[in-house]
């Protein structure tokens, strides 16, 4: 506890050096930043910047009691050692209670729209997963696709390339990571599994905590701009899992996996709107299981479309957003061996509601999501969510 008071007394001490000037969310995604493109852009004339966002939630689902969490708060610091080197780390608090390092990577531009990156970082696949500060997204909780078929919030450790072509109007990402770890050694002479049917990937997410590795995986992405209001995202990973040493060798330890993405973001005037399409197939899967006695599918597939309009006028400071959005994601899209689809897998979202942006970075959001799967007789409970977000 006091280790946590200090460091909070710490960054916010900083605050007097370089604090972030806090801003909303731009509307149109071609001007979009997440918190580490801002603290990089180098417009801030201190070497030290500090800032946060945070998110408090109320969610309800139908029929039964709501809960009250401090979801997430997590502390943004970078440091320009000079006009090529910076550092950037996220340092989140979730729950009040637990404690983790986001990010945590340096960065040097190496010349005109090229930069080295190493360290802690997140992987690019998709939107959310590196643009989850709460005021850039509608709805109170991110879309569910972003949580069992990319596993955001998707961090590991490694080293790649950053940068854009203006003449292309190109935007790219590759980065060499470590894998997700797939098993370990139970201390009873067998194996047990991270992954699983229900979340894919999720729970093989190292972050780099004592992470192993064995074979690096690859990961990039392209940004295509050259249309006015128009952002389309085109990601990949490929590579294997790892497994601990004790285990690497049994037939089944690893898997792997090839991931593929296609995201949309388009403004005009007052209306917004985003979609989202991930698909990842995953080899191994029937020995792996047999191994783990786990129920991994060896396809995963989920996808979004969303459409929101600014009810207040554009030229006010407030926006009032309401949206809807339809999700479907399926963690059993295909199984392999003798491993039936379990249809409660198989997942659908219709989230509506408003997101009213009262002062540049912070926003009230409410909605209400209709919520059902695909196995027969199965209830799955509708829910009401309500939150507060800030991001500075």
């Amino acid at each position: 506890m006091r280790t946590s008071v200090f460091l909070l007394a710490m960054l916010f001490s900083t605050a007097m050096i370089g604090q972030i000037k806090s801003d909303s969310t731009a509307q149109n995604p071609q001007n979009q930043q997440n918190s580490a493109q801002r603290i990089l852009s180098g417009t801030y004339g201190a070497a030290v910047t500090v800032g946060a966002y945070g998110e408090m939630l109320y969610n309800q689902p139908e029929g039964s009691n709501g809960e009250l969490d401090v979801q997430r708060l997590v502390l943004l610091l970078g440091y320009r050692f000079n006009d090529r080197t910076q550092f950037f780390t996220e340092i989140e608090f979730e729950h009040v209670e637990e404690v983790y390092v986001e990010q945590a990577f340096v960065n040097y531009n190496v010349g005109n729209n090229i930069n080295l990156r190493g360290g802690l970082m997140l992987v690019p696949m998709g939107i959310i997963n590196e643009y989850h500060e709460p005021t850039t997204f509608n709805g109170v909780e991110r879309p569910a696709m972003d949580n069992v078929i990319v596993p955001t919030t998707w961090r590991e450790l490694g080293v790649g390339v950053s940068g854009r072509s203006n003449s292309l109007n190109l935007g790219y990402q590759a980065y060499i990571f470590n894998g997700f770890k797939s098993t370990v050694a139970d201390g009873e002479g067998g194996v047990s599994g991270f992954l699983k049917g229900s979340n894919g990937l999720r729970g093989g997410r190292q972050k780099g905590i004592k992470s192993t590795v064995d074979s690096p995986t690859l990961s990039a992405k392209l940004d295509y701009y050259g249309v006015p209001g128009l952002r389309l995202g085109l990601s990949t990973y490929l590579g294997k899992t790892q497994a601990t040493d004790d285990v690497e060798d049994f037939d089944g330890a690893n898997i792997g996996i090839a991931m593929y993405g296609l995201d949309a973001r388009y403004a005009l005037g007052r209306f917004t709107a985003r979609g989202q399409f991930v698909h990842a197939s995953l080899s191994d899967t029937d020995k792996y299981n047999a191994l783990t006695n786990r129920d991994l599918g060896s396809e995963l597939q989920g996808y979004y479309v969303e459409g929101a309009y600014n009810l207040l006028p554009s030229d006010k400071e407030q926006k009032l957003i309401f949206f809807t959005r339809y999700e479907n994601y399926n963690t059993h899209a295909d199984t392999a061996g003798g491993l039936a689809q379990n249809k409660a897998y198989d997942r659908t979202d219709i989230t509506t509601g408003l997101s009213y942006h009262i002062a540049p970075g912070v926003v009230l959001k409410g909605d209400y999501q209709f919520r059902e799967n695909a196995l027969s007789g199965d209830e799955v409970k509708n829910r009401l969510n309500f939150g507060i977000g800030v991001w500075f």
